[in-house]
């Protein structure tokens, strides 16, 4: 693992350090952010919420408001289709929620994924059409470019409306309202801050504009509904979709997190509750990522993703308490299927694909429900982006990941002439193509990966983001920490170095896999640190050694102690 790290100016660190009141740790990170003024600096360190800007302001929702605004008045019928992952279910979860307060009864469908597909699809759209003919029909968290399918429902008299943020190359909806930020946008008027906002953070905009539009008209439920209380699913969605926690997602996923961390719904008290979440301790995007997240969509990849729509709707505790266990007994399943593909994985690409700069994967036993977590894994381990695809019939489907520095949606546009449908974002693409063309695509995915890297991109890239020493690891600097969360896509947890650490005595193995240890600062003062899977490769003791860590408060027993999460070391010098 290459570490790098880029010495900035002693003087801006001191000069931001002085204009905005924080210690000079702090203010490096600060600056590595991209916060050279104090006043931006100390909006970051406390986001609100009174920051977000005029929902009005993005492209098509003050006509999505008032169409919604005239289906209320109408009483009409809507139906909504979400997507399977937890973006599509909490969007579709958000937005029932709030109809159902102004008198409404939307029926919802999330897709099949082994009937369906993905996105909006005929066989999803007619399941959604059997209950009758609604008035509106609205597409979240997919639907931009699915012409044929619009013009399908408004040839019924369906007015049609999607709610989408992936990007595509192609030719963007026009038969219908479309909210896409990345769709005709021009980065004006704040669309920096929410141009990056998944489908459920603009299903929130929505609400917010539907809320002022109905305020105006002194509608008395509008005033009994508080948008800050639905922030849980919003923090849900956003997390879980890797989208940037910069902007307004930052703000959020902040606001979202501490909400989630108090929600009094039944559904997510139960899920957190089969998932080992302990709100007390606080929640960290890391328990959405590994423990919630995974739950939720754990009945998408195996079954029917509507089991966790309603879930997050139902106020039966029993429901709730039987549904969360359900999801649990999915999840375990997908885990199990996903450690054997991935073992496979690993396999051929040690053996086979170890030269290619991009991967793309392929087996007929795989199943297409849970490649985008294999892809998510291998391309962690071997650093460089990876498309795992399993079988459906006659096409291979899948997702693809990818590698800071690459972006997949570009790289995809120069090489998706074999792709029957693909989109997603930087990070995350779902593709689907026929099965003969896997091969040629591969080696177009590989060449068109290394010509938008510029080169070799396998050695795995450590960004020490400050050097400290041991003295300054002190409950001090984690308070001041604090203010940088929520961690995740565009705001990386920082990594600090420790130069010339010395380990007093042999590292305690756990588990055959992982470590703990411990060393001492010049006060003398005792610091303890775990390692995660480095057990095959121990640091010596009374060695002089450069320590790379991140900084974690580790609740036990009732007690919050600091400890030092170790990612890498090397021998100091």
């Amino acid at each position: 693992m290459r570490w790098t790290h880029t010495p900035l100016p002693a003087e801006e660190i001191e000069a931001l350090s002085d204009r905005a009141g924080v210690s000079r740790v702090l203010a490096e990170l600060l600056l590595r952010a991209g916060l050279r003024d104090g006043e931006a600096a100390l909006e970051f360190l406390q986001p609100a919420l009174a920051a977000l800007n005029d929902p009005f302001l993005v492209r098509n929702l003050e006509a999505a408001a008032t169409r919604l605004r005239q289906a209320i008045a109408r009483r009409e019928q809507i139906a909504i289709l979400g997507d399977y992952d937890v973006d599509g279910v909490t969007s579709t979860a958000l937005l029932v929620m709030v109809l159902r307060r102004f008198g409404l009864n939307p029926r919802f469908v999330v897709p099949r994924r082994s009937e369906d597909g993905y996105g909006l699809s005929r066989s999803a759209i007619d399941r959604a059409l059997e209950a009758g003919r609604p008035d509106l029909f609205i597409a979240l968290d997919c639907g931009t470019n699915s012409h044929a399918e619009a013009a399908y429902l408004r040839g019924q008299g369906i007015d049609v409306m999607v709610i989408d943020h992936h990007r595509s190359k192609e030719r963007p909806l026009e038969d219908g309202i479309l909210i896409n930020p990345h769709v005709d946008g021009d980065l004006t008027n704040g669309d920096h801050a929410w141009r990056h906002l998944c489908t459920v953070g603009l299903v929130f905009k929505l609400a917010h504009g539907l809320l002022k539009q109905l305020r105006l008209e002194n509608h008395p439920v509008a005033f009994r509904i508080k948008l800050r209380d639905h922030l849980d699913l919003v923090a849900l969605g956003t997390v879980a979709d890797l989208v940037p926690l910069r902007g307004e997602n930052r703000i959020l996923a902040r606001h979202g997190l501490r909400i989630l961390q108090e929600t009094q719904r039944p559904g997510l008290r139960a899920l957190m509750d089969i998932a080992g979440v302990k709100p007390a301790q606080g929640i960290t995007p890391t328990d959405i990522s590994f423990r919630l997240g995974p739950r939720i969509n754990a009945s998408g990849r195996l079954a029917d993703a509507a089991l966790s729509v309603e879930l997050l709707l139902s106020d039966d505790l029993t429901f709730c308490v039987e549904t969360a266990r359900q999801l649990d007994v999915f999840n375990r399943e997908r885990q199990e299927i996903e450690r054997a593909i991935t073992e496979e994985a690993e396999r051929c690409i040690e053996t086979q694909y170890a030269a290619h700069a991009g991967i793309v994967l392929f087996a007929e036993n795989w199943h297409p429900g849970v490649v985008g977590i294999v892809a998510g894994r291998v391309t962690r381990k071997y650093n460089r982006p990876c498309v795992v695809l399993g079988n459906e019939g006659d096409m291979a489907k899948g997702s693809g990941r990818s590698v800071d520095g690459v972006n997949l949606v570009e790289v995809l546009g120069t090489c998706c002439e074999h792709l029957t449908s693909w989109g997603g974002h930087p990070m995350a693409v779902g593709i689907a193509l026929p099965k003969l063309h896997v091969e040629a695509f591969r080696a177009r995915f590989a060449a068109a990966v290394r010509t938008h890297a510029g080169g070799d991109i396998a050695e795995a890239r450590l960004d020490v983001a400050a050097w400290i020493t041991p003295e300054q690891i002190t409950e001090r600097l984690m308070n001041e920490l604090d203010g940088l969360h929520p961690f995740g896509q565009g705001n990386p947890e920082p990594v600090f170095g420790v130069r010339g650490a010395v380990l007093l005595s042999p590292p305690e193995v756990f588990k055959e896999q992982h470590f703990r240890f411990g060393l001492e600062d010049a006060r003398g003062r005792r610091l303890h640190g775990v390692a995660w899977k480095l057990a095959h490769r121990l640091p010596p003791v009374h060695v002089p050694l450069d320590l790379a860590v991140e900084l974690k408060w580790n609740h036990f027993n009732g007690r919050k102690l600091l400890q030092l999460g170790l990612i890498d070391w090397r021998h100091s010098g």
